[in-house]
């Protein structure tokens, strides 16, 4: 389990990034944390890893702070993904991935095996094992930060909107591919985006963020959905603005679902 305790981050100049937040990410399920630009859900993940340090309050992990260790290590026991994939240029795929196994003490050989054995997890053709990475489409590079993120076996997966940089189809392939990969693994996911369709998608639980590091609301998409905390929520998850009011409309294909403008979400469909 991962929890904050009065956790603020204060830069000199006075600009506050996190203001005063608690917050628990349980064992083995996924939590995102939503918001706009400047509310601070970049900085609360990566004091998870020490990449950001907080002025105060502290970070736990499995009830250690993660003060008590050292930097190095923790980050290296935590698999990392960013909306770069942050993969080594000039270094071929299955040598990036088998990265931190080899920081970590494995055989070259027994790294590389590991790393081929997660290309296959995350769905990725081993013939693509010896490209670089610029030799890759962009859904590819993800899947291999997202391969090399859990080299290591870490029980904690951090994600820094690592889908904002593919095109809609491609980010909706690895929202499945990661809640495959969540099924399967039962890792614990802290992960950060901006997209509140993303958030329900992918997260057991939503923490909803405003500017200044503040948690304006925190539960489940159907709680947050049927009880929104204020005027920001609601417009945030769009109810203010009857996004997701929706309709029925007959079609030539069959009954549309459509929403508050108008527009056709989906076709509805017998559960026989």
């Amino acid at each position: 389990m991962i929890e904050f305790r009065s956790v603020r981050k204060e830069y000199a100049d006075g600009t506050v990034a996190v203001g005063d937040v608690s917050l628990s990410v349980p064992s083995h399920r996924t939590v995102v944390l939503v918001g706009s630009s400047g509310s601070g859900k970049t900085t609360l993940l990566r004091m998870v890893n020490r990449m950001v340090e907080p002025t105060s309050g502290a970070v736990l992990i499995d009830d250690e702070d993660v003060r008590e260790r050292d930097a190095v290590r923790l980050r290296r026991s935590i698999g990392y993904v960013m909306q770069s994939s942050g993969l080594l240029p000039h270094v071929r795929v299955v040598d990036n991935i088998a990265t931190v196994p080899m920081l970590q003490g494995k055989p070259k050989a027994e790294a590389r095996e590991r790393a081929l054995e997660l290309m296959d997890t995350v769905g990725l053709d081993r013939a693509l094992a010896r490209r670089y990475p610029a030799q890759l489409s962009g859904g590819q590079q993800q899947r291999v930060g997202v391969a090399r993120a859990l080299a290591g076996d870490p029980n904690i997966l951090l994600m820094d909107e690592p889908f904002g940089a593919v095109d809609p189809v491609v980010r909706g392939e690895l929202q499945r591919e990661l809640i495959r990969l969540q099924t399967e693994l039962g890792k614990t996911i802290l992960f950060v985006t901006h997209d509140i369709d993303e958030a329900f998608a992918l997260g057991d639980e939503i923490v909803i963020l405003a500017r200044g590091g503040r948690i304006v609301q925190q539960g489940t998409r159907d709680e947050i959905l049927s009880n929104p905390a204020d005027d920001f929520v609601r417009e945030f998850v769009g109810l203010a603005g009857g996004k997701r009011s929706l309709g029925l409309v007959e079609t030539e294909n069959g009954t549309a679902v459509v929403d508050g403008s108008g527009r056709i979400q989906g076709i509805l469909r017998d559960r026989a």
